[in-house]
């Protein structure tokens, strides 16, 4: 068993490799256990590793804190809002069927103990798909504006 202390972003992690055989592992990364699987067979140093056993509450080392959400083409020619990064929707500030402008804020999400400002990224009529208390994955989608 080895016990490691990382750093990701500014976040501390204790990890503790438990058990290797061949191509997975397992690992606890601060108390909470993972089945892990190398792409190739582990050498001294492994390159790729993908977690396969992810529970809901694991650890996210996080992306880069971005400004603005990101926005993918909807279906009738508007936008979907996603989320930037996992967080918690603190506050809606528009309705189901509002019109909305480019840039107006949306809703706020807290994520990293930050409140981070959802914009539109389009003009257009806007349906909320995430409401108030909801707890959201990076890249879920939000609103969409029509």
């Amino acid at each position: 068993m080895k016990e490691y202390k990382i750093k990701i972003n500014g976040n501390d992690y204790n990890v503790t490799i438990d058990e290797v055989e061949g191509n997975a592992a397992k690992v606890e990364v601060n108390g909470t256990p993972y089945n892990v699987e190398f792409e190739k067979p582990l050498s001294k140093k492994p390159k790729t590793i993908s977690v396969v056993n992810k529970p809901a509450a694991a650890p996210s080392a996080g992306p880069a804190p971005a400004s603005k959400p990101a926005a993918a083409p909807a279906a009738a020619g508007g936008a979907t809002v996603n989320s930037p990064l996992p967080g918690v929707v603190l506050e809606v500030k528009v309705k189901d069927g509002d019109k909305v402008s480019k840039g107006q804020v949306i809703m706020v999400l807290e994520a990293m103990k930050m409140e981070n400002a959802i914009e539109a990224p389009c003009e257009g009529t806007i349906t909320i798909k995430a409401q108030k208390g909801d707890s959201v994955l990076e890249g879920a989608p939000l609103a969409v504006i029509a």
